[in-house]
């Protein structure tokens, strides 16, 4: 498990998205700028340069975009961070100039490719000459084990989120919620299941840079550390069951992780499976209520385990569009359904804090 806590805290960022800045493709860019407030100091993308953060993304304020790595030396930054996290984790070969550049201004790099940046002789030699540290926060740990299914025995109750698909805000809305419940007093936990996530957090396991066999292991092992001294535990969901590249990876996840509810995560405009390159326009998503369906069936033979709550990612809506599916998907469905990002995320909170207290009973009534 990489818990680089202590490491990543302190760093104040240069973020590198060259050519890829963007709403839907530099999520770790992005999450960055909402959840490390004051940490990120400038973006680097030659195109989007001389604007600002929020021009480009709609949140962010004055944050500068800038069309080179040397421009944003001056600004007191410590680390370079690899802003985007393309289909298939390579490091593109225009990067290695910018890259250098940073090493040798000596900056740490902060890294959530596939491609980990440490085994690369040439990059590795340059940073060791200069003293630089390289985190490769997809780089998963040594001797996992297979999932036994211990997660379901965790006295804190256990929430997944999942998704009608892949890049749609489900860790975005985990730590929502996260937010929310904190403010009611709930002692909760986050697990951190990918690079974007362990960055925030500071500890986790990149589930999908794992070897297949042991996904389930590894979700497991970080349910049992998040659930200590917790009342809930927020597990940051990947990919979607139904997505053509990204669904076992999330099988997986489902199964080790053992939660004892679910939040669905469902951005309304979306028609087909996400990918950049439109390569998935062949296949319709299946509607909310459909999506439901699918996700408590993959997890019943394991045990029981209902959605509790939809959390919309509305971005491209209007207000009002955004309110009147939520009324929507809540008549279509009973359950609370909100945007925890442009609206509140208190529905889904409350409705996490009502299982808890329901879990809570139950266990209780059996004696423990």
């Amino acid at each position: 498990m990489l818990d680089a806590k202590d490491a990543l805290s302190g760093y104040r960022y240069l973020v590198l998205a060259e050519g890829m800045f963007g709403p839907q493709t530099s999520k770790t860019a992005n999450s960055a700028v909402r959840y490390l407030p004051g940490r990120v100091l400038a973006v680097i993308d030659s195109r989007h340069a001389g604007e600002s953060v929020g021009d480009v993304l709609g949140f962010g304020g004055t944050i500068p975009v800038l069309a080179t790595v040397e421009e944003g030396l001056g600004r007191g930054a410590t680390a370079l961070l690899i802003g985007i996290a393309p289909q298939g984790g390579q490091l593109p070969g225009s990067w290695r100039p910018m890259l250098n550049a940073a090493i040798d201004a000596g900056l740490d790099v902060v890294s959530g490719l596939h491609f980990h940046l440490s085994d690369d002789a040439e990059l590795r030699e340059r940073a060791a000459a200069r003293g630089v540290r390289i985190h490769d926060l997809r780089k998963p740990p040594a001797q996992l084990p297979v999932s036994t299914g211990r997660a379901r025995l965790v006295d804190a109750l256990v929430v997944h989120t999942v998704g009608t698909d892949c890049n749609i805000g489900k860790m975005t809305a985990a730590l929502q919620i996260r937010d929310a419940l904190a403010a009611r007093g709930t002692r909760v936990g986050f697990a951190a299941t990918g690079q974007t996530g362990i960055l925030i957090e500071g500890w986790g396991i990149s589930v999908d840079a794992v070897v297949a066999d042991f996904v389930g292991g590894a979700a497991e092992q970080l349910v049992l550390r998040a659930a200590e001294g917790n009342d809930v535990v927020l597990v940051e969901g990947q990919g979607s069951l139904v997505h053509p590249g990204y669904s076992g990876v999330t099988l997986g996840l489902l199964h080790g992780s053992m939660p004892d509810a679910m939040i669905l995560c469902h951005q309304p405009s979306r028609q087909c499976p996400w990918n950049a390159a439109h390569r998935y326009d062949w296949m319709r998503l299946p509607s909310v209520p459909e999506m439901i369906r699918i996700c408590e069936s993959a997890i019943a033979p394991l045990r029981e385990s209902r959605v509790i709550g939809i959390a919309l990612n509305t971005w491209d809506l209007t207000d009002e569009q955004a309110r009147d599916e939520a009324r929507r998907l809540e008549d279509a469905t009973g359950l609370p359904a909100t945007d925890p990002v442009r609206f509140d995320p208190s529905p889904l909170a409350g409705a996490i804090v009502a299982a808890a207290e329901r879990k809570r009973a139950g266990r209780a009534g059996m004696g423990g």
